[in-house]
């Protein structure tokens, strides 16, 4: 009797769905998309109503062979891809290629891969949302459009091999307008001044810090340089303290929602240091399922591409559970608790990103995960967790003093604050992470005081400081930014991050992003030739008539039309009158062995290579390098990284030809401690030697 065929997008997927389900169903991984537009032309017929070609790539001709053959030889089909837009695309791709009679094709969706949600949705299954398909080709063509049409200027105007996207466009814009205004600021000196303080009576009370604010009738001060701030110390360590007013309040610190894809992100960087890439590759390995000892392939977060807050009842509830067993009944707040949608065009129908279980704590099953999927499940459990935990309690203290010197009319106001945590709720297990812009705030505990206290100082200390200007972008504020202006969706913006970089239209140095001077050329570019295009709220509306599209309130083909039409305008204006830039070659220290000139940095087909600057009376090229300062084990020549034809990174021999040793892994600065050979990095803080068969933990460095 033949089987149920369910396709999936990945093994690990169809591992977990497999034990599921059982004997009865014939499980099949399409990995990922079977068809897309060609690559070498635009597959958009412009002139009718803007059909779209798609091809099979070569890549994937035998995944499709064989899941054409399965579907043939199966009773039914199952299209159990990701509950999401491009899920949706990959489940009617799948069904239009391989559909060659009619026996029924089923879709089915769920947001966690556990068995009580796989058997509901094997008993509900439905039809594919053509909506949903129509709102993700719309995307992909509006997308394949801005990149055929505008690349080709780009190539001509600046330098080949460039290439334009409409949304990573915008968000280059971004990071270079904040750059301008880094280039523009100009800092501004102030002073501040702080008193040390104590009680005159009684004796021994501790000290205090507080700060000059201004003076008591709320008016501001402003010390400008180092003469006024010297000036005003002579006339405060003459003037008499007393405390005038002392105000305590109590403040209830709420928890923050569980996590979505974009403050997960953030998140995993504040904290983590993890790129938006690398989390949500990371997020994808714990949603489709790890071996977790006798359970077998387990499922442990739900679907990670979403921007909903929503909680489902049975979650909530077995959270509220594990609190009160774990931490005591004081640590669950009276009802249940929820949390508001405020992310534009946010899907209710998707919920947070939770774990599948909560009773599964981090500790219990970090022997069976790496150190990236534990420190991620970590988060993400602990966050779940603290949103339905007790708010967090204090009493916060503000105390104003008086300083008047004996007879003067003038009074200054100094400030200081203290915070007392009268109940830690949620903040026993969790707190969230600060981006480098926001200040932390300082709080330190004060003595009793009273109004009317009198005061003695101890000493004023002055302190020069200047105006800073706005930060520049980090995966979190860039991601935060784009969020709050409704630009992309939760699955584009790790892509996003990473074209930008790829593209070398942007650099990431210690986490900060700042545009190359090929990214202000580009972007300039674009803004002046394409300003209806390239724009922040014109985007952020895109966004909006695709969710329209996914809603029903909108036809594909119309929302396309309304784009094209002055897109094509741009187009030609641009053509017409867009200037050849040229860009300055990035000169190195190395010499061309031909002629002495000082070698440049190009780029072509392949990515970055060496020419001498001395071109074209020169013509002497050779790879690019990035050094490692470790030596080759065979001949004791520099190891260098080198990029292949296919993009991937591997480290060689600077003495090529010469010696070809080469590795695909990092190599490590401490040798082999079997053998003495060169140590690789070969797994997560694993090490592996490259002339024996060492295999060990990677020592801290």
């Amino acid at each position: 009797m033949s089987k149920d065929l369910v396709i999936v997008e990945s093994p690990a997927k169809a591992r977990t769905l497999g034990r599921i389900l059982g004997k009865g169903y014939s499980l099949k991984a399409s990995m990922g998309h079977i068809r897309d537009l060609p690559k070498g032309t635009l597959g958009v017929d412009i002139e009718n109503g803007f059909t779209p070609k798609y091809v099979v790539p070569r890549p994937k001709s035998k995944i499709v062979t064989e899941l054409k053959e399965a579907a043939k030889a199966a009773s039914s089909v199952y299209l159990a891809t990701d509950p999401d837009r491009e899920g949706e695309a990959i489940a009617w791709h799948l069904a239009e290629v391989t559909r060659s009679n009619r026996k029924p094709y089923r879709r089915v969706v769920f947001h966690e891969i556990t068995e009580e949600a796989i058997k509901r949705a094997f008993k509900h299954p439905r039809s594919i949302d053509v909506q949903l398909v129509d709102a993700q080709q719309a995307r992909r063509i509006m997308d394949r459009l801005v990149g055929y049409k505008i690349s080709p200027l780009l190539w001509k105007k600046v330098r080949r091999g460039l290439s334009a996207g409409r949304v990573q466009s915008v968000a280059l814009k971004i990071i270079v307008e904040r750059e301008r205004e880094i280039i523009k600021f100009t800092p501004k000196e102030y002073w501040t001044i702080e008193a040390e303080l104590t009680k005159k009576t009684p004796a021994k009370t501790p000290s205090l810090r507080a700060m000059l604010i201004g003076f008591t009738d709320g008016t501001k001060l402003g010390i400008h340089n180092q003469e006024e701030a010297t000036e005003l110390c002579d006339e405060l360590k003459q003037a008499g303290y007393r405390v005038i007013k002392v105000k305590t309040k109590k403040v209830t610190r709420q928890p923050a929602p569980p996590f979505i894809t974009s403050t997960m992100q953030q998140e995993a960087w504040r904290k983590l240091r993890f790129s938006a890439k690398q989390t949500m590759a990371i997020a994808q390995q714990l949603y489709e399922g790890l071996p977790i000892g006798d359970e077998g392939n387990v499922g442990l977060i739900t679907y990670m591409r979403t921007d909903s807050t929503r909680v489902a009842h049975s979650a909530i509830a077995e959270a509220r559970e594990f609190i009160s067993a774990k931490y005591g009944p004081e640590f669950i707040p009276p009802h249940a608790r929820s949390f508001t949608i405020a992310v534009k065009g946010a899907q209710e129908a998707h919920e947070a990103i939770r774990p599948t279980k909560i009773w599964r704590e981090p500790s219990l099953i970090k022997p069976y995960l790496n150190m990236t999927q534990f420190r991620l499940y970590q988060l993400i459990w602990q966050r779940m967790v603290a949103s339905q935990m007790s708010a967090a309690l204090s009493d916060n203290t503000t105390v104003d003093i008086e300083a008047k010197r004996p007879y003067a009319k003038t009074k200054y106001l100094f400030r200081t604050s203290s915070s007392v945590t009268r109940f830690p709720g949620f903040t026993t297990l969790y707190t969230a992470g600060r981006d480098e812009d926001e200040e932390e705030k300082k709080s330190s505990i004060l003595p009793h005081l009273e109004k009317g206290d009198g005061l003695e100082l101890l000493g004023l200390f002055p302190e020069q400081r200047f105006t800073q200007p706005p930060p520049r972008f980090t995966e979190a504020t860039l991601i935060k930014m784009l969020e709050q202006w409704g630009i992309g969706r939760p699955s584009t913006y790790a892509p996003i991050l990473s074209t930008i970089q790829e593209r070398d239209y942007v650099t990431k140095t210690k986490g900060i992003f700042q545009p190359t001077e090929l990214g202000f050329v580009v972007s300039d570019l674009l803004t002046k030739h394409f300003s209806n295009i390239i724009d922040i709220e014109f985007t952020a509306q895109m966004e909006a008539e695709l969710d329209e599209i996914a809603n029903k309130q909108r036809g594909w083909v119309d929302v396309i039309q309304h784009f094209y039409t002055p897109f094509e305008k741009s187009l030609e204006n641009a053509s017409q009158l867009m200037e050849k830039v040229k860009l300055a070659d990035e000169l190195t220290e190395e010499t061309c062995p031909k002629c002495g000139k000082p070698l440049a940095v190009k780029t072509g087909r392949y990515g970055k290579f060496l020419a001498c600057s001395g071109y074209p009376d020169c013509k002497y090229t050779k790879s690019f390098q990035i050094k490692t300062g470790i030596s080759c084990p065979e001949c004791g020549n520099e190891l260098v990284q080198r990029v292949s034809k296919k993009k991937r990174t591997f480290y060689g021999c600077s003495n090529y030809p010469n010696c070809k040793f080469i590795t695909n892994f990092r190599p490590l600065p401490q040798p082999c401690p079997k053998c003495g050979g060169l140590l690789t990095m070969y797994r997560e803080k694993q090490s592996k030697c490259t002339k024996c068969d060492y295999k060990g933990k990677l020592e801290e460095k």
